[in-house]
């Protein structure tokens, strides 16, 4: 049987879920999520992850498996989105991508690379550096020839391989894992709102999280005591609220400072896929559903 497989990406709050999840019902597929913040399972609301009842209509895989305190990398995920992949082929069935995470998108085609051990010593000056001052670590990576496009946390890992081996991460890319997708049919799009509205909806969704209890949902996080460090802990809403909940600022400060956070990052997700998905359809929200069946039909999938 012929391997078939639909990536949907796109900024944040572009509604990729909801495409995914009608085409997943239109045929037959899995959702597998390629958004690196949706792996955890304690922030179902403010990574927007599916709802549970979102969930019940269609299969999703790789959605809020992850601890908040477990170490997760782009290896790990892609070592589960090959195995999550295989075992939908094998039942017939079509794999459905989506998320918010270019890098993931990448790995999936191309592979990941093999990067040796980083000495403790860098990697500890190098996250110092993103936590204390992002703008001094963007100048950093300029200074070293890296993209410093790139989100904090991937540009934090591309800045100490750089000063830990002397050579661009890229470098290591045929000596890791491969790709998943080598033989496979594909779909790529990627949903493009205009900007206008998608900062509107940005807002709009953050408006909801809060009425739907994201407050509750920082606080039981905090409450735990976790190592500021972790991934989870720097997801978007969970500083701001945090220091709400702490007293340093208003929670209408951090409302406002998540919102204009969340729209930075949209910005940062644009521009990497202007770079490396520009070959992919850009349809809007409103085209991305019967863009996708077109051509499905158009390549006799149904």
């Amino acid at each position: 049987m012929d391997r078939r497989a639909i990536l949907i990406a796109g900024p944040t709050a572009s509604g990729k879920s909801a495409i995914a999840l009608a085409l997943a019902q239109g045929l037959g597929g899995v959702i597998v999520n390629a958004d690196s913040m949706q792996v955890y399972g304690d922030l179902r609301l403010l990574t927007a992850r599916p709802s549970p009842a979102d969930e019940a209509r269609a299969r999703h895989v790789l959605y809020g498996h992850v601890a908040a305190d477990a170490p997760y990398s782009a290896g790990r995920w892609l070592a589960e989105a090959r195995d999550a992949a295989q075992g939908i082929w094998r039942e017939g069935g079509v794999p459905i991508f989506t998320g918010g995470t270019g890098l993931y998108f990448k790995v999936l085609e191309e592979g990941l690379a093999g990067v040796p051990p980083i000495p403790e010593d860098i990697r500890a000056q190098v996250r110092a550096l993103a936590r204390k001052d992002a703008r001094a670590l963007r100048r950093k990576a300029e200074a070293l020839g890296i993209d410093a496009g790139l989100d904090l946390q991937r540009l934090a890992r591309a800045v100490e391989v750089r000063l830990a081996t002397g050579r661009r991460l890229e470098d290591f890319q045929a000596a890791g894992q491969a790709g998943v997708l080598a033989g496979v049919d594909v779909l790529r799009l990627f949903v493009a709102p205009e900007r206008g509205i998608l900062r509107a909806r940005i807002a709009e969704r953050f408006a909801w999280m809060m009425r739907a209890g994201a407050v509750a949902e920082v606080a039981a996080l905090m409450a735990r005591g976790l190592d500021a460090d972790l991934p989870v802990m720097r997801a978007i809403g969970v500083p701001q609220i945090g220091r709400a909940l702490a007293g340093d600022i208003s929670m209408e400060e951090a409302v406002e400072k998540s919102v204009n956070a969340t729209r930075q990052y949209a910005k940062r997700q644009m521009t990497w896929a202007r770079k490396f998905m520009k070959d992919w359809h850009w349809p809007s929200p409103e085209e991305a559903r019967a863009e996708a069946l077109r051509l499905a039909r158009e390549n006799d999938w149904c």
